[in-house]
């Protein structure tokens, strides 16, 4: 009997060491198939992402990079618009706009729009925001009215300032009708005031996109950090100065880099207020001002196109150098690492 078990106990012993080598036998090919199969899922994700983003990238190249090689080419020749090409000057083009005093002129004006912006709408945009964020009747009115500026055509805006702005216009009037008669000015003309004039229509105008950024970052912050400060003892003034800025600093460094580029780039509001001829005199000018009143009014577009590779370029190293040391810290921390 026991010599029986024993061979029986052998026998099971080798069956399942059988069945283990078979099992194991049969589980290594999916262990060699998993790398085909990761390839083909790369592979698949890869070909999804470029018939995703394929038309969009080439939209990119047909109307953003395209269009600045095609200057970039013209800013080598004295072009009038039409035909080939054919009168080459090199850098003839470029080295006049940096020496020109008209452009250094323009340029600082785009200098001075792109700080007085920063210092007057950011501090204003975040009083409103803190404001707008707490529970108060009307408030969704309010943002509305705001917001409403924003959303205006350029073309309006800038018609409806420039009468209202005019020496006899609804400003001079008013303030003629309340008694601060000494206070009239020549709101558009007056290079001492002209200035000012534009950053208040500026400020009036974006103050709403900057209000709605920092409302949608102010939400984003939880409401647990606020009560356990009220519960340590923080005033009011001390959870916005320790919690609320820096917790707003992503949407704050994302709002100045939009409003450093957009005053980079100013146009329309002061062609429309000004015109290329009277923005020069009041001290309002700016490079895209420039751009259209050398190259197309002028009939020289190859000096136009110059104008517009330097604007482009002067973006890119302010993109870049802001990017290298404001936005460093919030695009590391947006990227992800690992393949999934």
């Amino acid at each position: 009997m026991s010599n029986t078990l024993s061979t029986d106990s052998a026998i099971g012993r080798q069956t399942q060491g059988t069945v283990r080598a078979g099992g194991a036998g049969r589980s290594a090919p999916p262990v060699s198939r998993r790398p085909t199969s990761g390839r083909r899922g790369r592979g698949r994700m890869r070909l999804e992402i470029a018939i995703l983003s394929g038309p969009a990238i080439l939209m990119f190249l047909a109307f953003v990079i395209f269009p600045v090689v095609l200057a970039a080419f013209y800013g080598f020749y004295r072009w009038q618009g039409y035909g080939a090409p054919t009168d080459f000057v090199g850098l003839n083009n470029y080295k006049l706009i940096l020496t020109d005093p008209a452009f250094q002129a323009v340029l600082w004006h785009n200098g001075i729009i792109m700080v007085l912006s920063l210092v007057f709408q950011g501090p204003l945009a975040i009083l409103l925001a803190l404001l707008l964020n707490q529970k108060i009747r009307g408030r969704s009115i309010i943002r509305v009215l705001i917001f409403v500026p924003y959303v205006i055509s350029e073309v309006i805006v800038g018609t409806g300032w420039s009468l209202m702005l005019a020496r006899t216009g609804a400003v001079n009037d008013l303030l003629q009708h309340v008694g601060l008669g000494f206070l009239q000015a020549d709101w558009l003309a007056n290079p001492s005031i002209a200035i000012w004039s534009l950053m208040g229509i500026i400020s009036w105008k974006y103050i709403g996109f900057a209000v709605i950024l920092m409302l949608a970052g102010l939400q984003s912050i939880p409401d647990e950090l606020f009560e356990a400060a009220q519960i340590d003892g923080a005033s009011y003034w001390q959870i916005q100065r320790r919690i609320t800025l820096p917790l707003l600093g992503p949407t704050i460094r994302i709002w100045a880099f939009l409003s450093i580029i957009g005053s980079l780039q100013l146009f329309d509001l002061v062609y429309i207020i000004w015109g290329q001829y009277v923005s020069g005199t009041a001290g309002t000018s700016t490079m895209a001002i420039y751009m259209v009143a050398q190259g197309r009014d002028a009939g020289n577009y190859g000096y136009g196109s110059a104008v517009a590779v330097v604007m482009f370029l002067i973006s890119l190293i302010v993109a870049l150098i802001y990017q290298r040391f404001v936005l460093r810290r919030d695009l590391r921390g947006a990227v992800t690492e690992g393949a999934v």
